[in-house]
């Protein structure tokens, strides 16, 4: 016999030994595990699997508990049970979650359940034209912003080379967005971006009142911050819809002031302004509108002859619509979805309704991360764009049963039915990326035979009679801006644009703009471009005399002709 023979042999010996010791060890810790728990569920060593470590079921008695004294009992009946938790507000369960998003703020608590237009407050001023959660959060507020700007460079950089002329000297604006640290930047008119925002027009000369555009958005204590440099700001994290409407017209309708210059995002301001008080829209300089939904409308508006003022489509200027859209997306879809379910994407089943900037963002990204993405659309370009980046195009119908997470990004309504919330499978994460939040028919699901379990802030469990669950985020509501935050250099970019067209359209000559939509002059969108640059020690080349002849181009720009799709 040879070496290896032997060798061979004695490996099979071996083997043999560690699988019959590997057995024996199994079949003893089955029969520890069963002769544990034989009073309580009858089954013999004999009946179990003879697969290694079954996992075997064990009943414990449940103990009474025991209190020490009556005070302890009291004090233990004060915590929900099981099914009172489901009678929970919204409002006790959102100091649960504050810190899985710096969008909370910090003082952000359920103790104090008094509505903010039940308070009266005074900042340090004495004014109370304003309304907030606190006013005592200001300082933290201040601090937000103070982080903001220096990723807003862009935007300071544009106040400063501004403020000595004042451009909007004389200007009144009424503003409807997200009131985050960014916003705040942009105006010492404005307001942390809206901060920013807000404190960059204020320094070029405009007054400012200030509401959001969305009841989940808002910081607080931004808002605070805000309210105590004097901006009358009508927000809080939190509001009811009643609410939402209430602090509109608490912008608009002001004794001795009057709006002259409207920044909206989602045109519900504009629509305000509109109905309820058609003289002050008539009086209008001009709308500055960022969003897909506001600029729709406004184009309604201008196709059936009711646009009296001029209007800016911000949304589709290419420096909103790529970094705004398609770089912001790519990463806060990613944070929002992790703050508030803590979901590991590597192989969930993932549809992305439209392929527009937002859609590709959100796709970019969770493909990166493993998730098996497929597409919805309408339109032949953007889906023959999703096939050639290598995604399915499918009907939502087709695939819905199988989606372990369901995105829209389209501004449509009605995108996601009732009829597909009642064929998802247990566990569907459902949330929404583009501006409306009418796209998820959530109406529907307030219904009798359903019942609505808050998780933690921004998440609820929509239970079926069945007990199946699918999870819908922050209510149907955008989801980066409701349940975490965004960039703020892509938010500067936003902010530098939308201040720009404040400025145009405010000191445009008489019939430059006529009553009408237009879109931001190329020249200014390559000026927004250019002010970011230094952030990246960027250095642009220069045409000579020679190359700009041969192009046609000016050698200052623009570059590139309106019709370019970038």
């Amino acid at each position: 016999m040879t070496d290896s023979a032997v060798d061979s042999k004695t490996e099979v010996k071996q083997a043999t030994k560690y699988v019959k010791e590997t057995e024996n060890v199994a079949e003893k810790y089955s029969a520890l595990t069963v002769s544990k728990n034989t009073s309580d569920v009858n089954m013999n060593v004999g009946e179990m699997p003879s697969a290694a470590f079954t996992a075997v079921p064990t009943l414990k008695s449940v103990k009474k508990i025991q209190f020490a004294n009556a005070e302890d009992k009291q004090e233990f009946s004060k915590y929900p049970t099981k099914a009172g938790r489901r009678s929970l507000s919204r409002s006790i369960s959102q100091s649960s979650t504050d810190s899985y998003s710096s969008a909370a703020s910090y003082t952000d608590s359920s103790d104090d359940e008094t509505s903010p237009r039940d308070k009266a407050q005074v900042n340090s001023h004495g004014s109370t034209d304003f309304c907030v959660k606190n006013i005592k959060q200001a300082e933290f507020g201040r601090r937000e912003i103070e982080i903001a700007e220096q990723d807003m460079s862009a935007l300071i950089s544009l106040r400063k080379r501004a403020q000595g002329e004042k451009p909007l000297a004389g200007a009144k604006i009424v503003g409807c967005t997200h009131i985050t640290a960014q916003t705040a930047v942009c105006s010492v008119v404005s307001s942390c971006l809206v901060q920013v925002l807000i404190e960059t027009l204020v320094a070029l000369g405009a007054q400012c009142r200030w509401t959001a555009c969305n009841i989940y958005s808002t910081q607080n204590e931004v808002a605070a911050a805000l309210a105590e440099t004097g901006v009358p700001v009508f927000a809080w994290k939190g509001e009811s819809e009643d609410d939402f409407w209430w602090c509109i017209d608490r912008c608009v309708n002001t004794d001795g002031w009057q709006a002259n210059m409207i920044l909206d995002d989602g045109g519900d301001l504009t629509h305000w302004v509109y109905k309820k008080y058609p003289s002050v829209f008539k009086k209008a300089r001009g709308i500055v509108e960022e969003s897909v939904t506001g600029v729709h409308r406004l184009y309604q508006l201008s196709k059936a002859g009711k646009l009296c003022v001029p209007a800016m489509n911000v949304n589709d200027s290419v420096t909103k619509q790529k970094f705004d859209n398609l770089y912001c997306c790519r990463e806060s879809i990613l944070d929002g979805l992790k703050r508030t379910t803590d979901i590991m994407f590597g192989g969930k089943q993932v549809v992305v309704c439209g392929y527009g900037e937002v859609g590709k963002g959100c796709c970019t990204a969770l493909k990166a991360l493993g998730a098996i993405v497929c597409i919805t659309e309408i339109d032949p370009i953007c889906a023959l764009q999703a096939c050639m980046d290598g995604f399915r195009v499918v009907k939502l119908s087709e695939v819905i049963r199988q989606m372990d997470v369901v995105i829209t990004c389209t501004g449509n309504k009605n995108v996601v039915s009732r009829e597909h919330l009642d064929r998802m499978k247990n566990g569907c994460i459902v949330c929404n990326m583009g501006h409306s939040n009418t796209e998820i028919d959530v109406a529907s699901l307030r219904s009798p035979e359903l019942t609505w379990e808050r998780v933690r802030s921004q998440v609820d469990h929509i239970i079926w009679p069945d007990g199946k669950r699918v999870i819908v985020l922050a209510e149907g509501r955008l989801l980066n801006l409701s349940c975490s935050t965004v960039p703020t250099f892509v938010l500067s970019i936003t902010a530098t644009t939308q201040a720009l067209a404040l400025i145009e359209l405010y000191n445009a000559p008489e019939g430059r703009y006529k009553q009408d939509v237009y879109l931001l002059p190329k020249k200014m969108d390559e000026y927004v471009a250019s002010l970011h640059l230094p952030n990246f020690d960027a250095h642009l080349t220069e045409l000579s005399d020679e190359q700009a002849k041969y192009m046609g181009l000016n050698k200052n720009g623009p570059f590139k002709p309106n019709y370019y799709r970038y």
